[in-house]
């Protein structure tokens, strides 16, 4: 199978597996013309990253032409993709473990491994329940009836939630209530729908009208160091690689602060800048 054919099944496979995976149209003008094909990158991204990374990739798109085709999911399911020869030619994940995962199989250009972000989580709630929650104790309250997670068996914003409610004290007992999301942007879903009242989320995609949020303590749970890593087979090694350094970059750092991403070497914006 060609990599046209390849990415057409990885990306019906992906959107199969997450609901809320993004997989935008990848060929729809790809070969407009024989002799000026489109130049493009394949980035599997971790659902954090969505609307952090649509700024970015745009910005990229702008300044060299190339088109930055994203494909949003669970970390652990896209590491599984690329395990299974999926044709990404980076991969920025939610936690570096998932990195090292694949530089243990060779399949990720060690030299490429670069830290990019710390996440961090926050309990959010539907405004229009009128339902307040200040802190995770608070998800015991009986009129919240469901909270929404990422399936924290491969989504690390979810095993970043349950570490959390372990550490306070009611991870046994909010078992009835769990709603489980295949990756942090469903688990966001649930709660704008008012299919959960609350949810442990990701603060980079927090921010929108439906949701009102308060910031967890991360020391609660494990870092979310997210790192990325070009892809070892990708045949757009250098373009992969110049887009990896556009996140990290002048242009790139400050869209990821802005969505509540701790940089390296810089100092996490308060909770009050983010809200403002």
């Amino acid at each position: 199978m060609g990599r046209l054919g390849r990415l057409l099944l990885t990306s019906f496979v992906i959107f199969s597996l997450s609901g809320c995976a993004s997989a935008p149209p990848i060929f729809s003008d790809a070969f407009s013309t024989a002799t000026d094909p489109i130049t493009e990158i394949t980035v599997a991204a971790a659902a954090d990253l969505q609307f952090a990374f649509n700024e970015i990739a745009a910005l990229f798109e702008e300044e060299t032409g190339v088109r930055v085709n994203l494909v949003f999911g669970s970390t652990g399911l896209l590491t599984q993709q690329i395990e299974n020869g999926a044709p990404y030619d980076l991969i920025a994940a939610a936690n570096i473990a998932y990195i090292e995962q694949l530089t243990a199989q060779s399949l990720v250009l060690p030299d490429s491994i670069q830290l990019y972000a710390q996440g961090r989580i926050v309990l959010a709630v539907n405004r229009s329940t009128g339902i307040h929650a200040a802190s995770l104790t608070d998800l015991l309250k009986p009129e919240i009836r469901h909270v929404a997670i990422a399936n924290p068996e491969h989504a690390p914003y979810g095993m970043a939630a349950m570490q959390a409610l372990q550490a306070v004290g009611v991870w046994e007992q909010l078992q009835p209530k769990l709603v489980y999301g295949e990756n942090v942007r469903q688990a966001l879903q649930y709660v704008q729908a008012g299919d959960a009242e609350a949810g442990v989320i990701a603060l980079s995609v927090a921010n929108v009208p439906e949701i009102e949020w308060t910031l967890i303590d991360g020391s609660l749970h494990a870092p979310l160091n997210q790192a990325l890593a070009v892809v070892a087979s990708s045949d757009q090694l250098e373009l992969a690689a110049r887009f990896a350094a556009y996140i990290n970059g002048e242009k790139g750092r400050p869209i990821m602060q802005r969505y509540g991403f701790i940089l390296p070497d810089e100092e996490p914006l308060t909770a009050k800048d983010l809200q403002s």
